[in-house]
């Protein structure tokens, strides 16, 4: 029961966050989702209703780097290549969606990689 409340609580912390950021072309939304084992980001324009960026810990291109890490670290990996790819879209600001969660660990490290990556937030 203490599950399906948890989750029924994220859910309607996401909501009121999406209430208040749309994903413009000149501003996208770079959206988190962490499940138990992995990580995902996409750069969206909610507008156009398209994805222009997208990295995850399934990645193949970060395949071999994972091995041995901390989940924490494998984030901060996702966040590196999500901007990477993000800016090779030509987009270099965004507005961070974190999906109903709170802005600490997993989340925080992607979102910190991706700034260093040369995201602006």
């Amino acid at each position: 029961m203490a599950r399906e409340q948890r989750r029924t609580a994220r859910v309607r912390r996401h909501a009121r966050v999406r209430a208040k950021i749309k994903g413009t072309p000149s501003r996208p939304r770079l959206c988190v989702f962490r499940s138990l084992n992995n990580v995902y980001a996409q750069v969206i324009d909610d507008i156009a209703g398209h994805t222009l960026a997208a990295a995850s810990t399934i990645d193949p291109d970060l395949k071999g780097e994972l091995d041995g890490k901390a989940k924490t670290a494998r984030s901060a990996l996702v966040g590196t290549l999500i901007a990477r790819r993000a800016l090779s879209q030509g987009v270099t600001q965004v507005a961070f969606d974190r999906g109903g969660r709170k802005y600490h660990g997993r989340v925080k490290a992607l979102a910190e990689a991706a700034r260093e990556g040369g995201l602006k937030f």
